[in-house]
């Protein structure tokens, strides 16, 4: 029961990123989308309808990060016994990869730029584009606080933070356009944001990828856990360990404990306890599970393969 508790106090500690920022960068974005196609048309500016184009991937991007929220709350069952919390993993690497295809995009609309200039209305392209911005800022303070506790909001913040960078880079571009007439420094601008998106990018599918192997935690030292529950004075042998994610926030470990002696069912129920109590308490590990055993396996290697 302790352990329950204990879990129950790690959910409420480390809480759920929250849908109703993610609801209003939804209407923001959105609206920003409107206005630029608008201004980008009757401007005749590409560089507003590019990132017209980028808003709105990245409008349903969010709005695939809203529901996966959504759904993660669903209670577990028979079907699924682990939730839905998975979904946001899914939905973090599909935004992932359409960042990587519209940071493609990009490099090519920049090529095309330098070879085909067109004439732009300065002045227009730059209004929409201030717009566009103040309205990006907006919505990336509201997702900053959560993108560091779910790499499905994270995803989302990233899409904002591009159209916030790409918002900023048509603003230089159109005051050099309507300064100076200088065309080629906009997909100069628009190669640097590709280059930065990838780059954020990959650290949102290097993750979700683990997570979807079971990797364990990058910052769990399995060696130094394993030495750590053998120090108990009733435990011979730690092996057979496993740690993985279920979601970006929600660690599960398991393992084998070879007992010293042959103890009642009781007290080797209260050693397990003691053990689960050290990982949940040391190491904030949300689901425990330990069997506990004497002179069982054969085999008692740290890690055990199929």
């Amino acid at each position: 029961m302790k352990g329950h508790h204990f879990h129950r106090q790690l959910d409420r500690q480390e809480g759920r990123p929250g849908s109703r920022n993610l609801l209003i960068s939804i209407g923001l974005n959105g609206g920003i989308t409107l206005v630029q196609v608008v201004g980008g048309i009757v401007s005749g500016s590409l560089a507003l309808i590019s990132d017209a184009l980028h808003n709105f991937s990245d409008t349903v991007a969010i709005l695939l990060s809203y529901l996966a929220i959504r759904m993660s709350k669903k209670p577990s069952n028979l079907k699924k016994t682990f939730g839905y919390k998975r979904v946001e993993i899914l939905t973090a690497l599909f935004n992932g990869v359409v960042l990587i295809g519209i940071s493609l995009y990009l490099f090519f609309e920049a090529w095309e730029r330098l070879h085909n200039h067109r004439p732009v209305r300065g002045g227009l392209m730059l209004w929409v584009a201030v717009t566009g911005l103040l309205a990006n800022l907006v919505a990336v303070l509201l997702l900053r606080k959560d993108s560091r506790s779910s790499l499905n909001v994270k995803a989302a913040y990233l899409h904002l933070l591009g159209d916030t960078l790409s918002s900023a880079g048509v603003i230089g571009g159109a005051l050099l356009i309507l300064f100076f007439n200088i065309t080629w420094v906009d997909p100069l601008l628009t190669v640097v944001i590709g280059i930065f998106i990838l780059r954020e990018t990959w650290t949102v599918i290097r993750d979700t990828v683990n997570i979807l192997m079971e990797a364990s935690p990058q910052d769990l030292d399995l060696e130094a856990i394993r030495n750590q529950l053998e120090e108990h004075p009733l435990v011979d042998n730690v092996h057979h360990v496993h740690a993985w994610q279920l979601s970006d926030q929600q660690v599960h470990f398991e393992c084998h404990a070879d007992l010293k002696e042959n103890l009642p069912l009781s007290r080797a129920d209260e050693v397990r306890l003691e053990l689960e109590e050290l990982l949940t308490h040391r190491y904030r590990i949300h689901h425990v599970t330990i069997q506990v055993e004497f002179g069982v396996c054969g085999k008692k290697d740290m890690i055990y393969g199929n």
